[in-house]
């Protein structure tokens, strides 16, 4: 999705808001990727993910039936909703709460994938 749609999506409610940053396969294994970038607590070493997103997120995976990961390591959107503890409010982004999910909860990418060979993304 193009900056300018990014944009407009940010000021609705609309699900397409949350879409993945990518869609990666190695052989016939397909995964939906969502990167989080300064997302995990230095002081906690809790990963923070937005309760709308994990919403959108376990709708789109039940639609695609394929797995999503967070990338901080990884982090699928059920361990962000069974994992997680109630994080603040906050005014950035929609506003929705986010669960603060325990950074030790979360996979190295490379249990799931292997060494970066072999992963191709689009």
């Amino acid at each position: 999705m193009g900056e300018p749609i990014r944009l407009a999506l940010h000021h609705t409610t609309s699900s397409l808001r949350w879409t993945p940053d990518l869609i990666a396969a190695r052989e016939r294994q397909v995964v939906l990727i969502d990167c989080k970038s300064r997302m995990t607590s230095r002081a906690s070493r809790r990963h923070v993910v937005e309760r709308a997103a994990v919403n959108a997120h376990l709708q789109l995976v039940a639609w695609t039936a394929l797995p999503l990961y967070y990338v901080f390591d990884l982090l699928t959107p059920y361990d962000a909703l069974g994992y997680g503890q109630e994080g603040p409010r906050t005014t950035a982004g929609s506003g929705s709460p986010y669960p603060l999910v325990p950074a030790d909860r979360s996979m190295p990418f490379e249990n799931v994938f292997g060494r970066s060979g072999g992963l191709l993304a689009a």
